[in-house]
């Protein structure tokens, strides 16, 4: 709870006012809130989509404490709920989904509403994804989180105070106030769930295009990596592999043998992601449509008629994914689509996206037979907002089904906020320009500030080829794959007509920039799935802003020229031509460091983003390799940073990678402790839970100060004293 200074600080003559007009409280635990217009708004509220548990959102509790600092009016208008809270003066603005633009969002205005925005610009309403929430950081570091817990049409207008208006009967807006901005951001993860943990390979970098085709292509392209000693660890099919755009199948001509394909990628240490879109050819004799058709399946118009919208095959019907049988059949299509050796599912133009019409969407008066939990029937304006969400989790739950011992791996394009239990999330259709390559960093900081921490950009840009000149275009690539490594969904991709963008298309020296930036990830493999881990269990962002290194600094608020990773790595990328660009750091000794000791030219490469390590951490890293875990981590290579008191502290988690054994205590999470005594550092591991078996190994440890790099190694879980030379 926010204390009472703060709280009075708030219009009271606003509270007593809302509180008269019949709005009901219910405190659902400490420092979350439900507040509903009236108790008849309460009584008549649909079930939740975006709560993990919707039971958790009923649950009435009278307030045990003075109720929120936040006290939102509601009204109705022209049939439109609205919602206005008033906020202090100083307070910053974040989160809102996928949102086009800079990090900071006072001022701003976005749409809720999933929308095809190809080539989006910063005056596009709508994208891909709908995240009716926003953080805010009060002027004192303080922090609070609003959620209108609706999936019709809202609009968040962000100009003056917090005004939401939405489409649809009314709904609970729910209230999180704590601490610290990383302390809301937690608890949303507490409501509407946090991620599963990921394959391990899902981490590393990705390489796709619209489209590797016909099947000798992909085996080039994943030759092409493996020669050059690039890392690279997936790689994506687009629609091309289909036969004539049909889901589910495979050219005859283009792709005759999958499973020898993807047997032969295997063998190479990669693993593949195949897309699967969810419109559907309307042709006889067409097994999914078929068995669509005798199912009833697909959505209807509002007089009941099979409605169709044209897209990739031509005229599709959708199906009803608010419907529980509709999914469960869905989900059994995967199980021959997998047989095939698949590891991956990409669910792409599922807002849904139809070609031809005005709205590029389904028409709003469409009708869902919607399950009771979700609802009930009701029209597409209903559902449009999760029909991605649902076909989404119908995909995950037939991944899971053919393969119940791994962990499954799905993008998907459209998502609500709660989606990011199903699936990882990129920014969309961007463009190859210096614009949308400075959006990328924001945009995956709004996301993650909205619970989805498995996000980035098309690195190097989907549309265009990044300049007019062969020097123009090498530079941006080189710059967006310098940092875009460092996101924490790394993908390269660009669509038809354009040029190749493979990190070796551009000539050798955008090629070397390109194999230090990828090689960085790997070397980061294990620190960042250690954040991942940290992402599963207590909600964490793994990409974060600066603020949250020091959320009462007002300099940090609105710098997004810079991220960090975790809680000690800050990455300051270039993302101006003429690398000109100020970036306001966090008070305190971060300290810069490279690489250079495991990859060639690491400290020299002006394309590569500046790392700096917080004072008093520990960065756990490890080898350069071609794919996760194609080498023991030995030596595993700590990075340690004293604070101010001589001391710093890392974490580490292990485990198998691709199973569900670390529910069972199937992992190792060690935390490793440094301390000055005297002329030296003494690194001890402190403690190492789980039951996985680490094998003996060693530990090089490089001690960063004033004076430079100071190392020692020696076995891990012994003391390791590191000389400080003058």
């Amino acid at each position: 709870m926010l204390p009472r200074m703060i709280r009075c600080s708030i219009a009271l003559v606003v509270a007593l006012t809302a509180v008269a007009r019949g709005q009901v409280y219910a405190q659902l635990h400490e420092g979350v809130y439900r507040v509903d217009a009236s108790a008849e708004a309460r009584a008549e509220a649909l079930p939740s989509l975006s709560f993990a548990l919707p039971e958790q959102r009923e649950a009435y509790r009278p307030l045990d404490d003075d109720g929120p600092v936040l006290r939102p009016r509601f009204s109705q208008e022209d049939g439109r709920q609205i919602i206005v809270i008033d906020i202090p003066a100083g307070t910053s603005l974040y989160a809102t989904g996928e949102v086009p633009g800079r990090l900071l969002r006072n001022g701003m205005t976005n749409t809720n509403w999933n929308s095809d925005s190809y080539a989006y610009t910063i005056d596009t309403p709508s994208l891909y994804q709908s995240h009716p929430w926003v953080l805010g950081v009060l002027p004192d570091g303080r922090s609070f989180g609003v959620l209108a817990d609706t999936t019709w049409r809202s609009t968040f207008d962000l100009r003056d105070g917090i005004r939401i208006e939405a489409d649809g009967p009314p709904f609970p807006l729910i209230l999180i106030e704590q601490e610290s901005p990383i302390a809301v951001v937690r608890t949303l993860g507490e409501l509407v769930g946090r991620i599963e943990m990921p394959p391990k390979w899902a981490l590393g970098y990705h390489q796709c295009r619209y489209s590797y085709f016909p099947d000798d292509r992909v085996r080039e392209i994943a030759g092409e990596f493996r020669k050059r000693d690039i890392p690279c660890d997936v790689i994506w099919m687009d629609i091309d592999y289909m036969d004539g755009y049909r889901c589910f199948t495979f050219s005859p001509e283009h792709f005759p043998d999958p499973a020898s394909l993807n047997a032969d990628l295997h063998a190479q240490g990669f693993h593949t992601v195949w897309m699967i879109d969810p419109g559907i050819k309307t042709e006889d004799g067409y097994f999914v449509y078929d068995q669509g058709t005798d199912l009833d399946a697909w959505v209807r118009r509002a007089d009941g008629t099979v409605y169709q919208g044209e897209v990739w095959p031509g005229m599709c019907v959708f199906p009803d994914f608010t419907n529980a049988t509709v999914r469960a059949w869905w989900a059994g299509l995967y199980e021959d689509f997998l047989a095939t050796g698949i590891d991956g599912v990409w669910n792409d133009m599922n807002e849904p996206a139809i070609f031809n019409v005005p709205t590029k969407t389904m028409p709003e008066d469409n009708h869902h037979r919607a399950d009771a939990s979700l609802g009930g029937p009701g029209p597409h304006a209903q559902y449009h907002n999760v029909f991605g969400m649902l076909m989404i989790r119908a995909t995950r739950e037939g991944v899971m089904r053919v393969h119940p011992d791994r962990r499954p791996f799905v993008l998907s394009r459209a998502n609500f906020i709660g989606g990011h239990r199903y699936g990882a999330a990129w920014t969309g259709d961007n463009i190859a320009n210096w614009e949308h390559m400075e959006w990328s960093v924001p945009m995956t900081l709004n996301l993650a500030l909205s619970g989805q921490p498995f996000a980035g950009p098309d690195i190097g840009g989907f549309i265009g080829n990044g300049g007019e000149t062969e020097e123009d275009q090498g530079r941006l690539f080189a710059r967006w794959m310098g940092f875009g490594t460092m996101l924490p969904f790394a993908r390269g991709h660009t669509g038809k007509e354009n040029r190749d963008k493979e990190p070796w298309a551009f000539g050798p020296e955008v090629e070397a920039t390109c194999r230090r930036a990828i090689q960085r990830r790997y070397v980061l493999m294990p620190y960042l799935y250690t954040l991942f881990w940290q992402a599963h269990t207590r909600g964490d962002p793994v990409a974060r802003p600066l603020f949250f290194a020091d959320p009462r600094d007002p300099a940090l608020r609105s710098e997004d020229d810079a991220f960090l990773l975790g809680g000690d790595l800050l990455v300051r990328p270039f993302m101006t031509p003429d690398r000109d660009r100020a970036v306001t750091m966090p008070r305190g000794a971060w300290r810069r460091f490279d690489f250079a000791d495991r990859i060639e030219g690491d400290d020299s490469d002006p394309d590569l983003p500046e790392l700096y390590l917080r004072p008093g951490a520990i960065l756990p890293t490890g080898p350069v390799m071609e794919f996760v875990d194609e080498k023991p981590l030995d030596p595993l290579t700590l990075l340690v940073n004293l604070d101010e008191r001589g001391r710093a502290i890392g974490v580490l988690y292990e485990d198998a990678g691709d199973d569900w054994g670390f529910r069972d205590g199937a992992y190792a999470l060690s935390v490793y402790l440094a301390q000055r005594e005297g002329d030296a550092v003494r690194l001890r591991r402190l403690t190492r839970l789980g039951s996985f078996d680490v094998p003996e190994r060693r530990v090089r440890v490089i001690v960063l100060d004033d004076t430079g790099r100071h190392e020692a190694i020696g076995p891990d879980g012994a003391v390791i004293d590191v000389p400080l030379k003058p």
